[in-house]
């Protein structure tokens, strides 16, 4: 088992007639991890995030994450959420390589705008494992996928995706059925707020002869588990 890589994910919600739509992403196929997947835009949590938070102040960890996430964010869909909007013009930049800190001053950010509302470790995987802290963000505007990590960005009702036949893996699909249920923004960061955040590990439990995966059932999820079968975890 590798060590978990801190990674950080943007969930950007937007109000609608009918509920409120979710930014997502499609990784691109022949990515090693969650490759076809329909994910929030994110990613690791590197160097530069942690000079930039270093710089802002704070818990080291938490404002790295939430730099990243924003960082992150800009790179994959071109979309300035939680930082001074201009900003936004670096994506080339970020994309080619360029050092975040020297494109993204630390008095730009705007880290409030971020609400913590999950942290999920999948220990027990082959694979590479992200722990991966998720906020809640509001925001809007045209998507533009990078063409390269992610081929697609949209917005869409958490409801359409989970009724679809769209490759989502256990997490992501988890936390789609939590903001199914909220009726507006609002009423999402305000359930997130109300919750503290507990790190998510999944297990594995025998149900009535079946083997699920399943999380903890009091952290604000309607769905818990799901038959080993169907759980898609990379």
């Amino acid at each position: 088992m590798s060590e978990p890589i801190p990674a950080a994910t943007l969930v950007i919600l937007r109000d609608r007639l009918g509920g409120p739509e979710v930014l997502m992403v499609e990784r691109g196929r022949m990515l090693a991890f969650a490759g076809g997947a329909l994910v929030f835009p994110g990613g690791r949590v590197d160097a530069g995030d942690h000079a930039i938070a270093r710089a802002i102040g704070g818990e080291p960890d938490d404002t790295a994450a939430r730099v990243a996430a924003i960082r992150e964010t800009i790179e994959e869909v071109g979309l300035a959420i939680g930082i001074d909007p201009p900003l936004a013009t670096h994506r080339e930049a970020l994309l080619a390589g360029e050092p975040a800190e020297s494109l993204l001053p630390a008095d730009a950010f705007r880290l409030d705008a971020l609400v913590p509302f999950a942290r999920w470790l999948p220990l027990g995987l082959s694979h590479r494992i992200f722990d991966t802290r998720f906020y809640l963000a509001s925001g809007d505007g045209e998507p533009v996928a990078d063409g390269e990590e992610n081929v697609r960005a949209f917005w869409t009702r958490p409801a359409e995706v989970l009724a679809g036949d769209e490759h989502v893996i256990f997490p992501t699909r988890r936390n789609l059925e939590r903001l199914a249920t909220y009726a507006s923004v609002d009423a999402a960061f305000a359930d997130a707020r109300a919750r503290p955040v507990r790190t998510i590990v999944p297990f594995v439990e025998d149900r009535g002869g079946v083997e699920h995966l399943c999380i903890p059932a009091d952290l604000g999820y309607p769905v818990t588990a799901e038959p080993m079968t169907s759980a898609k975890r990379a």
